[in-house]
């Protein structure tokens, strides 16, 4: 999973850049996350709690769902937990890297410091 943070100095917000397939991640840290450290703190104390176990966490925020297991870091739109009854027209299609991304637990603890470093330098 590749990554680049980058801060508008115009207008003060903040972009994360994320690899094909991981497109969700970033979004989540941007709109969830943001510059919120005490999210990241719980953040981390939920890795820590999770990590040789078998249970899982979940967080939902304002646009995306954050599901921590011991094995993997699942983040996706709240959208696709509801069940609705519209009916889509064949050719729209949600385009499913913008909304939903996994990756390993290790991988998700180390995107997080480096976020967090990124937020504190800005």
């Amino acid at each position: 999973m590749d990554y680049e943070f980058k801060k508008n100095t115009l207008d003060g917000t903040y972009h994360a850049n994320f690899s094909m397939g991981h497109e969700a991640m970033g979004r989540w840290l941007v709109e969830d996350v943001a510059k919120d450290t005490e999210l990241l703190a719980e953040l981390y104390q939920q890795i820590a709690a999770v990590k040789n176990t078998q249970d899982e966490w979940k967080r939902s925020g304002k646009v995306m769902t954050l599901i921590l297991s011991d094995q993997e870091v699942i983040v996706q739109e709240n959208v696709l937990f509801e069940n609705s009854e519209e009916e889509f027209e064949e050719d729209i299609h949600m385009y499913d890297d913008e909304c939903i991304s996994v990756c390993g637990l290790e991988d998700f603890e180390t995107m997080l410091q480096s976020w967090e470093a990124f937020i504190r330098r800005f």
